[in-house]
């Protein structure tokens, strides 16, 4: 193993977390549906760390994943830290949340498609958020999500179902800030919740 796998080995022990090097399960197959997913060639998840709830209502992977972009002679590989959850307490529309860029802003001049919610200026600033049922998005965003999201930058959130991911595309997360990043998603995972039926 090198440094990063033994430091997140570390890291996964302590989270009571599974560790494995390579993708033992076949999670490609899984993911297949989520627009990450669907690039490049040469795909290869590992460095996978995972745990299931004792009840199974909710299967948690943090791995890394890579791919890579050919373009005539040229190539390049994307690798990123991916945070995915498994879950049947989440209901989520089809939504894909990435960093605003200019294009954007254009596209979205030009009438493409931007959720933007009109109470959070700086998520719409920050973000481009897209789907199939914008009515749906919006009653699944709640405040304290569009708040969060807010204050943060840089970052991809794909939901479907019953599956969610979170990384920051083409970064690498240090074994040392896997755990806040673990935090981080299950946070955030616990804002998409749906509210229980009274």
């Amino acid at each position: 193993m090198n440094a990063r796998q033994v430091g997140l080995k570390k890291v996964a022990h302590r989270l009571e977390m599974d560790f494995s090097l390579e993708d033992e399960w076949g999670q490609l197959t899984l993911l297949k549906d989520f627009k990450l997913f669907r690039r490049g060639g040469r795909k290869r998840i590992r460095n996978i760390m995972q745990r299931k709830s004792a009840l199974h209502d909710m299967d948690i992977r943090v791995f890394d994943y890579s791919f890579k972009i050919s373009s005539g002679n040229h190539s390049r590989t994307f690798k990123q830290t991916v945070f995915f959850v498994e879950s049947k307490m989440l209901g989520l529309p089809q939504l894909l949340m990435k960093p605003e860029t200019f294009f954007h802003r254009i596209a979205a001049f030009l009438g493409f498609d931007d959720i933007d919610f009109d109470d959070y200026p700086k998520f719409s600033e920050k973000y481009h958020l897209s789907g199939e049922d914008e009515e749906y998005i919006r009653s699944s965003l709640n405040d304290e999500f569009l708040k969060f999201f807010s204050l943060e930058n840089g970052w991809h959130l794909e939901g479907l179902n019953y599956y969610f991911i979170l990384y920051k595309f083409n970064k690498i997360i240090a074994p040392t800030h896997i755990e806040r990043f673990h935090h981080k998603g299950l946070k955030i995972v616990d804002m998409l919740k749906q509210e229980p039926f009274i």
